[in-house]
């Protein structure tokens, strides 16, 4: 083992800290958990603003650089080709960036917005149907997926361009903060990181899980408790461990080419054997929503609740800010990943390429199996809002896929890709991981590194799960993941003052170039000139 390639400190913090918080957790589990909730409720209701401005500040950066002469730069060599074909690259940015929650999410969120919408709208009314099939996207959508690029774009930059063999936050962030990052400070800034994705991955088994136990219950009838809870957390631990143990061509690739045929398959299915018309016209209804008041539910944050006469829903705290913070959370790891997987192609192409396919690709889950679900709804074909209330959401996500053709088999299709899915955002996890705690990654990360972070990506979730933490441990992670909001200031700000510098010295270049050239050109002329004269003189003293 090279453990000599190793960033110690950073492995060890970052494992410290994961402890610090979970112990705590396993303990003293309501005190914990009372603990968490204030101090979330204290973090989205004082400084949600700032998470809001975050948003759409990041949002119409990432424009400006695609579209600017940064946008221009290649992430690579002169001439050289793309590492993965555009269907590859697409699938391993939107499988790691997304994962079994929009399985989730895209088929029961829009009950949540029919019961409390925004806006002071009533309840369960005809404009809540509208609302209902529009917000979904919006928090899935474009602003997402920018907070999610903004990181791959200096990590990306001094990876290929500067050539800088090193996967890390905090090496991104050396052009503001200089060789300070070599210290304490750039360990701290890599710790927050990991111990926000850590946290992450807990929230993304506390989604995941349940929802593929009811699979397994609706397919087999064994009952959806912990034993089989672990079950599945543990197979799905195998299958992404094997997935990044084989690398990121061989293993991480190949699950995420199979797991995005397996959701184009299941989508398509649910179109055409669906409410066809139906879903189409919400899909589009709800993009015109979205796109006529983008800005509007970009900024609202409900500033008069509970002054005087008006009341207060909460909504934007709840789902939001929240959803801000979830991104944000996620957004290193994801920008590495998206940073790593775009060799040979340029800032615009990965800016504008992760964020069109991404948003595309949430469109299609939520308008698809989202409009169906909400089209049993008011159909009266199947109550989920009442089925949900009695049975909670991962059950009810199941009764809905129940309501297809070939229900069994699209229970089994719908499981076995919550699985896959699962499995190829937490094999983008520890393959990240991995990269931070090295030194250097020339190629990829050494093989026991990533295995390791694949089961400790695992276990703590796994011994959380049995004391019903794991949702303390997602607003745990949310809580800590605040100072994410300025390292991406300071990751905005980095690549902006590297990426002007070289292009400053590489115009100063070519226009020197240019000056020379003319310069030699202007001499020969001279000096051909000076020539010709000479020659004209010798033969006028010839003819005389």
């Amino acid at each position: 083992m090279k453990t000599r390639l190793i960033d110690w400190p950073t492995f060890i913090g970052a494992l410290i800290l994961l402890v610090a918080v979970t112990l705590p957790l396993i303990l003293f589990p309501d005190a914990g958990k009372a603990f968490v909730a204030d101090a979330n409720s204290f973090m989205t209701g004082n400084f949600g603003v700032l998470y809001m401005i975050m948003g759409f500040v990041v949002f119409a950066f990432l424009l400006f650089v695609a579209f600017s002469k940064n946008g221009s730069i290649k992430l690579g060599d002169e001439g050289e080709k793309p590492e993965f074909n555009t269907f590859s690259w697409a699938a391993m940015l939107f499988a790691a960036g997304i994962g079994s929650s929009i399985l989730y999410w895209a088929v029961i969120e829009w009950a949540y917005y029919y019961q409390g919408p925004p806006f002071g709208v009533t309840p369960e009314s005809q404009e809540a149907i509208q609302w209902a099939s529009a917000y979904g996207i919006f928090h899935w959508g474009p602003i997402a997926w920018a907070i999610y690029t903004l990181p791959a774009l200096p990590i990306a930059y001094f990876y290929y361009v500067r050539k800088k063999p090193v996967l890390k936050v905090s090496e991104a962030v050396r052009p503001v903060l200089g060789n300070s990052v070599d210290g304490p400070l750039g360990t701290v800034i890599d710790v927050l990181f990991m111990f926000g994705l850590l946290g992450g991955a807990g929230t993304t088994l506390a989604l995941g899980t349940p929802m593929i136990a009811e699979g397994v219950n609706s397919l087999t009838g064994i009952p959806a408790n912990l034993g089989l809870k672990a079950f599945i957390m543990l197979l799905c631990t195998l299958i992404f461990a094997i997935s990044s143990y084989s690398g990121l061509k061989r293993g991480i690739k190949v699950l995420s080419d199979i797991n995005l045929w397996l959701a184009l398959f299941i989508l398509a299915f649910i179109f055409i054997f669906g409410p066809t018309r139906f879903i189409s016209e919400t899909t589009v209804n709800g993009l015109g929503i979205l796109a006529d008041n983008f800005f509007k539910m970009a900024t609202w944050m409900e500033p008069f609740a509970g002054i005087g006469p008006f009341g207060e829903t909460n909504f934007p705290e709840s789902w939001t800010i929240f959803y801000w913070a979830w991104w944000l959370v996620y957004a290193p790891f994801v920008g590495l990943f998206v940073a790593r997987i775009s060799r040979g192609r340029t800032i615009r192409q990965m800016v504008l390429g992760t964020m069109i396919y991404g948003t595309i690709g949430c469109i299609l889950f939520f308008g698809i199996m989202g409009n169906f679900g909400l089209y049993m709804q008011l159909t009266g074909s199947f109550d989920v809002v009442g089925f949900m209330d009695q049975n909670g959401a991962p059950a009810t996500i199941i009764a809905i896929i129940n309501q297809l053709p070939l229900a069994k088999f699209m229970v089994l299709a719908f499981t076995v890709l919550a699985i896959i899915f699962l499995a190829t955002t937490f094999d983008s996890s520890s393959y990240i991981l991995a990269s931070v705690v090295q030194k250097s990654v020339e190629g990829e990360p050494m093989r026991w590194n990533r295995l390791f972070w694949a089961f400790a990506l695992c276990l703590m979730p796994l011994a959380l799960m049995f004391l019903g933490g794991l949702d303390t441990l997602q607003t745990a992670s949310i809580v800590g993941g605040f100072p994410l909001i300025f390292i991406m200031v300071l990751l905005a700000w980095s690549f902006m003052r590297a990426s002007n510098e070289d292009i400053r010295a590489s115009d100063d270049y070519q226009s020197s170039t240019i000056h020379i050239e003319r310069w030699k050109k202007k001499g020969k002329k001279r000096r051909r000139s000076a020539l010709e004269v000479l020659e004209e003189k010798n033969k006028d003293e010839d003819d005389k």
